[in-house]
């Protein structure tokens, strides 16, 4: 087992939920290919969308339903900073993930997270467990309690 699906799973333990890990066939980088391998809806899927802030060099979590895109111009007011493209390295570093296996807790530093509030008008989303191959099942408000997102229309 990776050591990113490990933080993951001890995560979700220590958060007190019973959500279970699958090993899907296929990858599910993508919100398409989460969505298909889960049997959901597109926007059921909670995309973990990583910006690095100009001023600040750090990571900030933007968690968004599946088929929405992040606006830059609301992304970039919210977080009181001009955001940039975050590359592999600066993901890794901070989150402990790969680019397409993010999850929206579990990471190695703490981060700055924002909700998309399309995801809480469902009573379960999908997101990654820290592989291309693994995703769970959860309550949109728990991945709130969890990461402390702020929820926010920063979708454009």
């Amino acid at each position: 087992m990776s050591k990113s699906l490990k933080r993951v799973e001890r995560a979700l333990t220590e958060a007190g939920l019973a959500a279970r890990i699958l090993e899907m066939s296929a990858e599910t980088r993508t919100a398409a290919q989460a969505a298909e391998a889960a049997g959901c809806a597109l926007d059921q899927i909670a995309k973990s969308i990583i910006f690095r802030g100009e001023l600040s060099g750090t990571a900030l979590l933007f968690l968004t339903a599946g088929g929405n895109r992040v606006c830059a111009d609301k992304a970039s007011a919210l977080a009181g900073q001009p955001l940039g493209k975050a590359d592999a390295g600066l993901i890794r570093a901070q989150t402990g993930f790969a680019i397409g296996g993010v999850s929206p807790f579990g990471h190695l530093t703490p981060i700055t997270a924002f909700m998309d509030p399309r995801l809480m008008e469902f009573d379960v989303v999908w997101a990654a467990a820290g592989t291309p191959r693994h995703i769970f099942a959860v309550d949109p408000k728990e991945i709130r309690r969890i990461t402390g997102a702020q929820v926010f229309d920063f979708v454009g």
